[in-house]
């Protein structure tokens, strides 16, 4: 009689009318344990299609930029009174590369926040803005017809032009086809439409919303605007291994000392920090992340300590029973199996469950979401969920510890006498 207890079809049947026969508080321990696993997997899903949807939206924009603007200044300098107004120029561009060689790429942008563009009897507001091909090097365009902008349109002045998706859309509502190659009227010049960008701007919009911004070429703005030497934003990339604040700093520098500004003048350069920004989105993202674990975990935790509470409970209602088994033979080890495969199984039933609801949600949620972010992924990986799975069993088994050794310690004579 020494195994009488064993772990076959029998013990399972067994377990499961244990946990039957105490349903109301086996279905309310079963529920912590499904809400804790079930908010875990929704959470950190949700945290992941967040992510990605944001990273869908900041794809393509360089994270080691920065930009560079003027402003009114701050302090008198040199005979010069505060207040006064100045502006980059293009002769900052060759300067700062001459002086400062941990730029990567510096270009210069100007731009015109409020021109008018029409074809035929449609008309809207836009941003003209005028660039160097290698602006797509910090916030690529994303082109989904026809072409970007070339050296060829630089070199020639050509009156050529990318335009946003929302200009399509209202100045182009009947067509059915491709508007590369026809033309459109911004401030009384016709340029012609050599691409469409395909940003969203949903991510981060310097200078100009894409979606409604013609961006032609430098020069041609320069001729056309009469802009002459002004510039009105510099944008630049550094070189691996190089901060942006660092490298912004000696760009500060270079461009006070070149037009006259206090080095003391905390106003009249204006300098954005691209890095900076990526680093924050991160830096949030980990904290969702550690708040996401907490929460679920401590959900968790409370739901293994209601296992342990119910085992404790069985254990003592079934102190009899308990004692008659051991008399007739059942080993230490048999009454510990017993007792823990109780509590995983509760364990397991309830957290696959919410795992499983989880999951579905999830899917749902991905499903809606993708008709406008098709990058977004919201569904955890299969190892993720193997590894909740995992945690679960290791949590049923800590939890039936404690009641499972008040049971071994359960002696025959005691049983009856309790019985």
């Amino acid at each position: 009689m020494k195994n009488y207890i064993r772990f076959d079809s029998d013990q399972w049947e067994e377990i499961f009318d244990s946990l039957l026969r105490n349903k109301t508080r086996s279905f309310l321990t079963a529920f912590g344990i499904f809400w804790g696993i079930f908010m875990l997997v929704l959470l950190i899903g949700g945290g992941k299609g967040l992510e990605s949807t944001l990273a869908q939206n900041f794809a393509g924009f360089a994270t080691n930029s920065g930009f560079i603007a003027a402003n009114t200044t701050s302090e008198p300098y040199k005979g010069f009174k505060k207040g006064r107004g100045w502006n980059l120029e293009t002769s900052d561009v060759d300067r700062i590369r001459a002086i400062v060689p941990e730029v990567e790429v510096i270009t210069p942008s100007v731009s015109n926040w409020s021109a008018k563009a029409k074809h035929h009897t449609k008309a809207m507001s836009v941003t003209v803005k005028g660039v160097y091909p290698d602006y797509s090097v910090i916030d690529d365009p994303k082109i989904s017809h026809g072409r970007d902008l070339n050296h060829t349109d630089i070199a020639a002045k050509r009156k050529v032009c990318v335009i946003g998706k929302r200009i399509v859309e209202e100045l182009f509502p009947d067509s059915q086809e491709d508007v590369c190659g026809k033309f459109i009227e911004v401030d009384g010049i016709y340029y012609k439409v050599v691409g469409i960008s395909g940003l969203s701007g949903n991510g981060i919009n310097i200078n100009s919303n894409p979606l409604t911004t013609v961006t032609i070429p430098f020069t041609t703005m320069q001729q056309t605007y009469n802009r002459g030497k002004v510039v009105d934003m510099l944008c630049f990339t550094v070189r691996p291994g190089f901060k942006v604040s660092k490298v912004q700093d000696k760009i500060e520098e270079v461009i006070k000392r070149n037009h006259i500004i206090s080095p003391d003048d905390t106003q009249a350069v204006i300098k954005v920090n691209a890095e900076a920004m990526f680093g924050m989105v991160e830096s949030l993202f980990g904290g969702i992340s550690i708040l996401v674990w907490m929460i679920g975990l401590g959900t968790l935790l409370s739901g293994a300590i209601g296992v342990s509470n119910i085992m404790m409970v069985t254990v003592k209602e079934r102190t009899s029973e308990i004692g008659i088994r051991r008399a007739i033979g059942a080993t230490p080890l048999d009454i510990l199996v017993q007792i823990i495969s109780e509590s995983v199984v509760l364990t397991l039933l309830a957290g696959m469950s919410g795992i499983t609801l989880a999951v579905m949600s999830l899917q749902g949620i991905e499903s809606v979401v993708k008709t406008d972010v098709p990058e977004a992924h919201f569904q955890i990986t299969f190892s993720l969920a193997v590894g909740a799975a995992l945690m679960l069993s290791l949590l049923g088994i800590v939890a039936g510890l404690a009641p499972a050794y008040r049971a071994m310690s359960i002696r025959p004579v005691e049983a009856m006498r309790d019985e």
